[in-house]
């Protein structure tokens, strides 16, 4: 079987042949058919590293078929769908757990390139249930990648008054537009704070999400600060940005300022909520799809996400 592996070397992905792992009584072993590629994790926090990578965290989206159950095992059986929170790899080895979410039968109706999406969107609602959001608020996502696009699907569900939606690729304001954005600002074109200080009657937003990892996030979380109305809300989703966030006190008083995930949900429990989510169609996941890549190709597709940004968004590697 195959592997992706990054060995020293910026940008040095490849892949590696190893033994088809073998597994124990409380384990399952998944055949893949497709992992997602997760730009602001596995770019900001392995591709651009010098240093090598351990393999195991080189991805966690994945979807496959069941081909060995362990005998202790009730839950699953030879032959099922399921997501797994697994590296990128023809097979891999997963111990079930009822509460955490790493292992997700998926239903019928949910395609394996949907449920790719299935981790990411899981967090999604995580970061919205702890964002404090209400009914007929103004949120604003700044960034529309991966996770700013699946934060805007999810916002929907909690009735704001009005999403608006910041970046600057074109590809990604458009999806976000058809994604429902009430508002999209190109950023590249349009000044953000002053957009939505002229679209707030110069009150600022009740909540403002960051999603802008990478080096572009320092930017973004003061904007963020500066675009939040007193007493609203700023949640910090967005990680990798290589240097310390200015968060200015000036700018923070009578402010507050939410970081990542604060729900205590089991995530096996947020996860269902996130599989039904993309059965309904509140999640639009095959529209966030761009590029899929055989496995051999998978060098290409992450250099595609690192030198090519504004040209993809949802990048699948296909392992059949």
């Amino acid at each position: 079987m195959f592997r992706v592996i990054k060995p020293e070397g910026f940008g040095n992905i490849q892949l590696e042949e190893i033994p088809i792992p073998e597994i124990n009584d409380r384990q399952i072993r998944v055949k893949s058919d497709t992992t997602l590629i997760s730009r602001g994790s596995e770019l900001f926090r392995r591709y651009i590293r010098e240093e090598a990578v351990s393999p195991s965290i080189m991805g966690y989206s994945l979807t496959g078929t069941v081909d060995a159950v362990g005998a202790a095992v009730m839950d699953y059986s030879v032959g099922d769908r399921v997501m797994v929170v697994a590296p990128h790899a023809q097979y891999v080895i997963a111990e079930p757990d009822p509460t955490d979410g790493r292992i997700v039968q998926l239903l019928d109706d949910v395609s394996f390139e949907e449920g790719t999406f299935l981790p990411l969107s899981t967090s999604a609602i995580a970061w919205a249930d702890s964002s404090g959001v209400k009914a007929g608020d103004t949120v604003v996502v700044l960034g529309q990648g991966l996770v700013g696009s699946l934060m805007l699907q999810v916002f929907r569900g909690y009735d704001p008054a009005r999403i608006i939606t910041v970046d600057a690729l074109r590809l990604r304001c458009q999806l976000s537009t058809r994604l429902g954005a009430d508002v999209v600002i190109n950023a590249e074109d349009t000044a953000p704070v002053e957009a939505v200080r002229r679209l707030t009657d110069g009150n600022g937003a009740d909540l403002v999400v960051d999603c802008v990892g990478g080096y572009a996030g320092i930017g973004s979380f003061e904007q963020a600060q500066d675009m939040t109305r007193r007493f609203g809300t700023i949640q910090l989703i967005a990680l990798y940005q290589q240097a310390p966030l200015p968060l200015h006190a000036s700018k923070i008083m009578s402010k507050r300022l939410v970081a990542g995930i604060l729900t205590d949900e089991p995530r096996a429990q947020i996860a269902g909520r996130a599989l039904k989510k993309i059965k309904d169609g509140e999640i639009r996941a095959a529209e966030m799809i761009t590029h899929r890549f055989h496995y051999t190709e998978v060098k290409a597709a992450f250099d595609l996400l690192w030198n090519s940004p504004g040209d993809a968004l949802g990048v699948l590697i296909k392992w059949q």
